[in-house]
């Protein structure tokens, strides 16, 4: 696949997105990949970049990288760092490649599942391996002047350690429930819990350094395998994280109790009667002087961290750029929210040079306005059409393909917060009428829906087809990654190494050289 350097406007210094060739990739989450050590991991990921070439795909599209909370449901959209890697994707197999562990500690490995994420027993493996591996590393002379430069480079990592660290000392309770000064940062207090916890400081840096480390050697692979590697940027982060405690004068929270006045959320929509009330802190958009340099310099981090690790980015949420759906903290549910004015095209202007090296994509769906698309199409970015959204009306559907009124978009068959295809044809409550919407428009009998579906990505004119792995796979709803406004069994889906075969990367491989979406 070719896809052009984003270039700026002369007019507004943002960076556009031109013209790309037709396209495929899969959308599979990192932890969702077969291995040995119950999860997937970068060692995993390498892997999985082999069935990608022989499949032809040109795109690999996947979730936040973050570190997970347990207090969260370790889902990747409410982290405890936006710029942090996850620990839990660290490889085992590559520490033993690097000396920092031997093979004898791999050799009482617990037994896992293959098929799902039990995401307590592996983080306690995962945590007893990393700090065997830093102790290791604090007599490993070789690495030390690449961990420092590492440290120095990126500059969110202080906050980041100190506030692991910190987390650990109070028992794992949210920052705003630690001792007064520590929670609202008196710097004497800071210097000295940072003193005191120089070794718990430490042992994160290194996490992260190793992180890093065996990502960059994945991107490097990525790369010569030709596979652009599609990364995804939340809008919101969670309260209980390193950046809002970090920045805490860039959020809307009560002064008195560092708790937020507002909370985000949408409105009732497909997903969700009652709307979906996530709970992050919003932004305080509206402030200028320091506060507005600071939020818009944690921004300009945030993309630069992520130009690290991807080629694209997804931006997760991006109508609240325009407006977004702000809540009082005090209600259970969001119906009760209002739409207050976000930054708009200021807020692309004041990142520019940040996202320059990046490609984007417009996550642009639910309650869409025409102020929404008019930001979406000024800046060039291209927004997302979802087929099993495509059924439910009638011909005028903007969803379906002969009604994508450009090719500047991308077209998926369902996304991690879908029902794979399988289970949302099978599902009761979807109307049958349409079903047979869908059967007719792909000239099928459903006896392989998602084959079909896939045919229709790959057939419309959207520049790249997003396929997730369930799909290809003709998976239930047993498989689905995640559904929304619940808070039981999500992101724990893992597809098993059986599954990963040669068949079905040259089923893939034939059906997208046939659309002319084969890699070049």
């Amino acid at each position: 696949m070719s896809w052009s350097n984003s270039v700026y406007s002369s007019e507004r210094g943002i960076p556009n997105i031109m013209k790309t060739t037709r396209a495929g990739g899969i959308l599979i989450h990192l932890t969702s990949l077969p291995g040995s050590f119950g999860i997937g991991d970068l060692e995993s990921a390498v892997n999985f970049l082999n069935f990608l070439k022989k499949a032809g795909q040109s795109c690999w599209q996947f979730l936040p990288t973050g570190p997970g909370a347990d207090v969260f449901g370790q889902s990747p959209y409410m982290t405890l760092s936006a710029m942090a890697g996850n620990p839990l994707l660290i490889s085992p197999q590559q520490l033993v490649d690097d000396s920092l562990i031997d093979n004898q500690e791999l050799s009482g490995v617990p037994t896992f599942s293959e098929y799902t994420v039990d995401f307590s027993k592996v983080s306690q493996f995962k945590e007893a391996v990393l700090r065997s591996a830093y102790r290791n590393f604090l007599n490993r002379d070789d690495l030390q002047d690449s961990f420092k430069d590492f440290c120095a480079s990126q500059s969110w990592l202080d906050d980041y350690s100190l506030y692991m660290s910190l987390r650990e000392k109070h028992d794992q309770m949210p920052w705003f429930r630690w001792p007064k000064k520590i929670a609202r940062r008196d710097p004497d207090a800071l210097s000295d819990a940072a003193g005191d916890l120089s070794d718990a400081v430490k042992y994160h840096k290194f996490v992260q350094f190793v992180f890093f480390r065996q990502w960059s050697a994945f991107r490097h692979l990525a790369a010569e395998s030709g596979i652009k590697l599609i990364g995804d940027i939340p809008i919101y982060v969670g309260l209980d994280s390193a950046d809002v405690w970090a920045n805490q004068k860039c959020f809307d929270l009560d002064s008195k109790t560092l708790r937020p006045l507002h909370v985000a959320g949408v409105p009732p929509d497909y997903f969700s009667k009652t709307g979906q009330r996530w709970g992050n802190p919003l932004y305080l958009w509206d402030k200028g002087g320091d506060t507005g340099k600071q939020l818009y310099g944690w921004w300009k981090q945030r993309f630069a961290v992520l130009a690290q690790l991807v080629d694209v980015v997804r931006i997760d949420h991006f109508r609240g750029f325009e407006s977004y759906w702000q809540i009082p903290a005090t209600e259970k549910t969001a119906v009760n929210g209002k739409w207050v004015a976000g930054p708009g095209i200021h807020f692309f202007e004041k990142v520019g040079d940040a996202i320059s090296n990046l490609e984007i994509i417009a996550e642009d769906l639910g309650t869409i306005t025409l102020e929404v698309l008019a930001l979406r199409d000024s800046l060039g970015y291209p927004g997302m059409k979802i087929l099993q959204f495509a059924f439910d009306s009638d011909a005028k559907n903007l969803y379906l393909p002969h009604n994508f009124e450009t090719s500047n978009c991308i077209v998926y068959t369902g996304t991690h917060d879908n029902d794979t295809t399988v289970g949302w044809y099978l599902d009761e409550n979807v109307a049958q009428e349409s079903k047979d919407r869908m059967r007719r428009y792909a000239n099928c009998d459903g006896t392989a829906i998602h084959k079909d579906c896939i045919r229709l990505a790959y057939s419309s004119v959207a520049k790249l087809a997003i396929i997730p792995m369930q799909d290809v796979l003709g998976f239930g709803s047993d498989c689905r990654m995640n559904t929304p406004s619940t808070n039981s069994s999500n992101w724990i889906w893992r597809c098993a190494r059986e599954f990963i075969r040669n068949d079905v990367a040259e089923y893939l491989r034939r059906e997208i050289q046939f659309y002319g979406r084969g890699r070049r």
